[in-house]
C-alpha cells in the first residue's frame, strides 16, 4: 500500500524516507546483487524463512522478501527482533 499510495498508515513515518527508496530500487531488482547497498545490510535470512532476503530498514525494523525468477514477492515490513 505505502509504496502505490505514498500513504504511511501502517509505518512509522520516519521510516517513509528510507522505505521508499528501498521498495522503489526492489521494484528495479533482478537479483539479490541489486540490493546489496551500503548501509542496507541485505543478507539471506534461515531456517523457516531460508528462502527470504532482509534488508534493515532501522534499528530492529526489516522489510522481507523473497525472488522468483526475477520478480519479488511477500514483501513484509515488521520490527524483526
Amino acid at each position: 500500500m505505502f509504496f502505490e499510495s505514498g500513504l504511511t498508515k501502517g509505518i512509522r513515518a520516519d521510516h517513509a524516507k528510507r522505505l521508499g527508496r528501498m521498495l522503489s530500487f526492489m521494484d528495479r531488482a533482478n537479483e539479490p546483487a541489486d540490493l546489496d547497498i551500503p548501509g542496507w545490510r541485505l543478507h539471506p535470512l534461515k531456517g523457516e524463512l531460508e528462502e527470504f532476503w532482509s534488508l534493515t530498514v532501522n534499528g530492529n525494523w526489516r522489510v522481507i522478501f523473497r525472488f522468483v525468477g526475477s520478480d519479488i514477492e511477500l514483501v513484509d515490513y515488521l520490527d524483526y527482533h
